[in-house]
């Protein structure tokens, strides 16, 4: 009787011990993390000096960081982790404004626009080809139309396509 008791803790201390091990195969599934401001280039090159608090954050959005201590600096701030890999990417940029509330400068990862790059008009429109058809292509018939099967008449009797 005492022997059956031991026998049975003594397992269940195994199996309960056996939950907390994995095994190196197995690999649970990690999502990646995006955090912050996703600041593009388009974005920042849309900045010019003496704009508006309203207009940096129509361009911007709304800053991560807006210090009460430093009210003239909004920080942006862009953190992405890799699930699988477990790799960190961070970026940081940082909008200064003057004691009217006009933009002064700027500074962080994402570089700032030429000048050339702000006065030159920017195509953003693009042909995309899907095929086209050839004359005798063109020309050619469509073929009939099956009929569904049994089994797709079934399903759409519920609602299922």
């Amino acid at each position: 009787m005492r022997r059956s008791r031991l026998t049975l803790l003594a397992l269940s201390c195994v199996l309960i011990a056996a939950c907390s091990w994995k095994p190196g195969f197995i690999n649970e599934y990690k999502i990646d993390i995006q955090q912050g401001n996703v600041l593009t280039q388009e974005m920042v090159a849309q900045l010019k000096p003496g704009q508006t608090r309203d207009q940096v954050r129509f361009v911007l959005g709304t800053p991560m960081v807006a210090d009460i201590f430093h009210q003239q600096r909004w920080d942006y701030v862009y953190s992405y982790r890799n699930g699988q890999t477990g790799k960190v990417e961070s970026r940081k940029f940082v909008v200064f404004f003057d004691a009217d509330g006009r933009l002064e400068r700027v500074g962080g990862d994402v570089d700032v626009a030429e000048t050339s790059e702000l006065t030159a008009p920017v195509n953003k429109s693009r042909l995309v080809d899907l095929g086209s058809l050839s004359g005798e292509a063109a020309n050619k018939p469509l073929p009939p139309r099956q009929e569904p099967g049994y089994f797709q008449r079934f399903l759409s009797m519920f609602g299922f396509q």
